[in-house]
């Protein structure tokens, strides 16, 4: 397997993992947002390939004070494999090498899978704030 930054040719099948991996659809989950991510980052949205299929991924995005985690989704058929892991590993580090002493990871409360991972991966729930969202498109 193989972690590396999504190229633009394949932001088609980004999209389409994200949805077999059940992610919660977002007003940016299109060919013109995922590109704009890129144009902006184009080391941001990393993905997990094995064997030359699309198989993960996680948006490590730094805006120069914070790290942020999203999207990390794997295909339902690769999971329990360490996928998850080697990606937040590579985001991670990432994050550090771009100089962030923080992240937050972006978690469906209701996807418990996803929160026992961030859990097991020593992230906690912050209590103290909570994610406002305005779509401005």
């Amino acid at each position: 397997m193989e972690i590396r930054p999504c190229a633009t040719h394949e932001i088609g099948k980004v999209l389409e993992l994200w949805r077999r991996a059940d992610a919660a659809p977002s007003v940016s989950d299109d060919e013109a947002g995922v590109g704009a991510l890129l144009e902006r980052d184009p080391q941001a949205l990393l993905v997990a390939v094995d064997d030359g299929v699309l198989i993960g991924t996680l948006i490590a995005g730094f805006d120069g004070w914070r790290g942020t985690l999203a999207r990390l989704a794997v295909d339902p058929a690769q999971r329990r494999r360490g996928v998850a892991t080697a990606l937040l590993t590579a985001g991670e580090a990432r994050l550090r090498r771009l100089g962030a002493r923080r992240s937050s990871a972006i978690v469906i409360e209701s996807h418990a899978e996803a929160v026992g991972f961030w859990n097991a991966a020593g992230y906690a729930r912050d209590g103290r704030v909570a994610r406002f969202v305005k779509n401005l498109a």
